[in-house]
């Protein structure tokens, strides 16, 4: 029996986001939201289903982020998460999504 301390624990944080994206898996292509993200990944919930496993190539384009290659990492029940091919150009998609188009709760200070 697995017990939670056994579980694999996420490497780094996520952000919930909500931000629309195609989704292309081989030669099938659907809508999906992407729900979270984080420097090395993300995850979706898609419109429709599609046929895909662990260890496939994915491509996720979307206005905000623009165009990702990945590696899915699980497909569950219309959701997909998603490994990055981390490269320079991808690092700073992500980076330039987080700068400009993420809202963060940032306290005001007061002199």
């Amino acid at each position: 029996m697995t017990t939670i301390k056994d579980m694999p624990v996420r490497a780094t944080d996520r952000s919930n986001v909500r931000i629309f994206a195609d989704v292309r898996v081989m030669h099938q292509t659907c809508r999906g939201r992407v729900v979270d993200l984080s420097p090395t990944g993300m995850a979706l919930d898609l419109e429709k289903p599609i046929q895909a496993m662990p260890g496939q190539l994915v491509t996720i384009e979307s206005e905000e982020l623009g165009r990702l290659s990945g590696t899915i990492r699980w497909f569950s029940n219309g959701r997909l998460g998603i490994q990055y091919k981390l490269s320079t150009n991808a690092l700073a998609q992500i980076n330039s999504y987080f700068r400009f188009f993420h809202e963060e709760v940032r306290p005001v200070l007061r002199r």
